[in-house]
């Protein structure tokens, strides 16, 4: 069964919590989290990316509240008035309501929503969470442009891999683009399987897929198969085959892991048995989750920079994606009723959201050092903050459960439309600074002519 919560949920999440071997939080063990999490923002922003500041688009200061986009193909990202230039962190801001503001595409005009997020088919009351618009500090990012993104991508390929909460990204995407341009369904010219999806776009010449691969690395059942508790072998230094022989083919690759890896789990590597996350087994040696998050990330990303023919291509990390579950787990009667955002005060990224986060930060930033040194463009989507503030933003109830006897919540995966449209503002964002790098880089070389 193919449906989310047979899929996303974890079976433990009072298991060991030992911390990823994360150098930079080394350095700083007396400072309080708190202090940690402000700085990681800056130094993702000067640090992680050959984009300074000064590189990305313009980005235009915010005088007053704005309505936000009013249609669903708005063209207001393609032309930002600018009075001067401001260094801008998209990825550090609020929530701000919008009451004029209206969705992108609807279930009506977008045929690729799965009933799994599709919402409103299956009863979600209200459209108020649709109204509200991520406003980073101190500048605004732009809304979503189809037409500008589908030109960048014309002829190019973009390939998701992970778990289903990357195919409700990648159908975010879908539905977004919908507007300039019906996609065809191509995935049975490669297979049957669900988990594995292929959109095209003909008059655009652009192919979005999906390859499932929920640990990124190779995976085996070790005993109870694909059960909620049964227990998975992870070779934790093996790609997962479904993507790696097939990645070499697109040009711009997200990668993306989360909830699985709360599952019971047994690690090899180099063949060799490394130990286990809530086996339950005799003299097997306790392994923290986050340590093996990393390594899987560690591996992933290696691969990936390993693939030589994606000239000009990117890879991007999309980071840790939180569950918001109250008064009970997946299994227990948990779900996310509320109606509204949190605010970043009500709200802070801490226990297994924060580690998973600090996990994939530190293994980003170590292979963004060695993709540059190679000339490889890599790239953090930085959505954990963000998202962390939305539990208003999953289908809860309002699903579709297959086979299901019991309504559960998913309060894993996203509304469609809803807040995960805001990862494809910040995707468009970031292939944008890409290329006012290029133009910046054009005008150095002409002055030094």
């Amino acid at each position: 069964m193919k449906v989310a919560l047979s899929e996303e949920h974890h079976s433990n999440k009072n298991a060991p919590q030992q911390s990823a071997a994360v150098s930079f939080r080394r350095a700083l063990t007396v400072a309080p989290t708190t202090i940690l999490l402000t700085a990681i923002p800056l130094w993702l922003l000067l640090a992680s990316s050959p984009i300074q500041p000064q590189d990305y688009p313009p980005a235009r200061l915010i005088e007053g509240k704005s309505s936000g986009p009013k249609g669903v193909d708005t063209a207001a990202g393609a032309a930002v008035p600018m009075v001067r230039e401001k260094k801008c962190d998209v990825f550090k801001g609020k929530w701000v309501y919008r009451p004029d503001a209206t969705a992108y595409y609807t279930n009506q005009t977008c045929h690729a929503i799965s009933d799994q997020q599709n919402c409103m088919k299956f009863g979600r009351p209200d459209t108020e969470f649709l109204k509200w618009r991520w406003e980073p500090d101190g500048c605004e990012l732009p809304p979503f442009n189809a037409s500008e993104f589908m030109e960048m991508v014309r002829g190019k390929s973009i390939a998701f891999v992970g778990d289903s909460v990357a195919r409700n990204h990648m159908q975010s995407l879908l539905c977004l683009l919908s507007s300039v341009e019906q996609p065809e369904d191509i995935s049975l010219r490669y297979t049957t399987d669900y988990n594995f999806k292929r959109w095209y776009f003909p008059n655009h010449n652009l192919t979005l897929a999906t390859f499932w691969a929920p640990f990124l690395v190779r995976s085996t059942d070790a005993r109870g198969g694909q059960t909620f508790n049964g227990i998975l072998s992870l070779h934790i230094d093996e790609p997962h085959p479904s993507w790696f022989f097939e990645i070499g083919a697109f040009h711009h690759v997200i990668i993306s892991a989360g909830q699985w890896f709360f599952r019971p789990l047994v690690y090899y590597q180099n063949g060799q048995l490394l130990g286990c996350s809530a086996c339950g087994r005799d003299n097997v040696t306790e392994v923290s989750r986050f340590r093996a998050y990393q390594i899987a990330f560690r591996t992933t990303l290696k691969a990936i920079m390993g693939t030589k023919n994606r000239e000009g291509g990117i890879t991007f990390l999309r980071t840790f994606s939180p569950s918001h579950f109250e008064n009970g787990e997946w299994n227990d009667g948990g779900s996310c009723t509320r109606t509204k955002p949190f605010t970043t005060d009500e709200k802070k990224l801490e226990g297994y959201d924060l580690e998973f986060y600090l996990a994939q930060v530190e293994e980003f930033l170590e292979a963004e050092r060695k993709a540059k040194e190679e000339g490889i463009k890599m790239r953090l989507l930085d959505t954990t903050p963000a998202m962390l503030l939305r539990p208003d933003g999953h289908p809860n109830r309002q699903c579709n459960w297959l086979k299901s006897k019991v309504a559960q919540a998913d309060c894993v995966h996203w509304c469609l439309p809803g807040p995960i449209d805001t990862w494809n503002e910040l995707l468009l964002y970031m292939m944008k600074s890409e290329k006012g790098v290029k133009f910046t880089q054009r005008k150095l070389q002409n002055a030094r002519s």
